[in-house]
């Protein structure tokens, strides 16, 4: 009698099985997610998937790059244009200054370029377009000094 009380009370071990279509369909949704998370991140481990915020700021600063370099152009070849007459000279000069400009975007990298300003190596204008950045001007009194004022006069 004692064991057939034992056999009554006596728990499965393990997992119960389940026989519910539901809870296994759900379960083959649940791996196949899994298995489709697992992959994406194989893909960005190999950095063939990108996250899309990094593609848009990335072409945030292609354009700003872009809209910098042809509102230059103007303030590079105004100079130079100003002092020629001959039509096919100017054209020329602006031509030249925009190609060097596309060509210089076209191989722009974002991701090196971030907060840096790019000197560029030269067109056949001779413009001041190789010319570096004026050195940070030291601030400091203008005109002529103080008078000293006299203690005890």
């Amino acid at each position: 009698m004692a064991q057939k009380v034992a056999e009554k009370t006596k728990r499965p071990v393990g997992r119960p099985k389940i026989e519910d279509a539901d809870y296994n369909a759900a379960r083959a949704r649940k791996m196949e997610a899994d298995a489709q998370m697992a992959e994406l991140e194989l893909l960005q481990a190999k950095r063939k998937l990108v996250a899309s915020d990094d593609v848009a700021g990335a072409w945030v600063e292609v354009l700003a790059a872009m809209k910098a370099k042809l509102l230059a152009v103007p303030s590079i070849c105004a100079p130079i244009c100003a002092t020629e007459t001959d039509l096919p000279t100017i054209q020329s000069i602006l031509e030249n200054q925009i190609r060097e400009a596309l060509d210089e975007l076209s191989s722009y990298q974002p991701h090196e370029h971030a907060g840096r300003t790019v000197v560029t190596d030269g067109g056949d204008n001779g413009g001041d377009a190789n010319a570096e950045a004026a050195a940070p001007s030291k601030r400091g009194r203008v005109g002529r000094p103080r008078k000293a004022s006299v203690i005890g006069s």
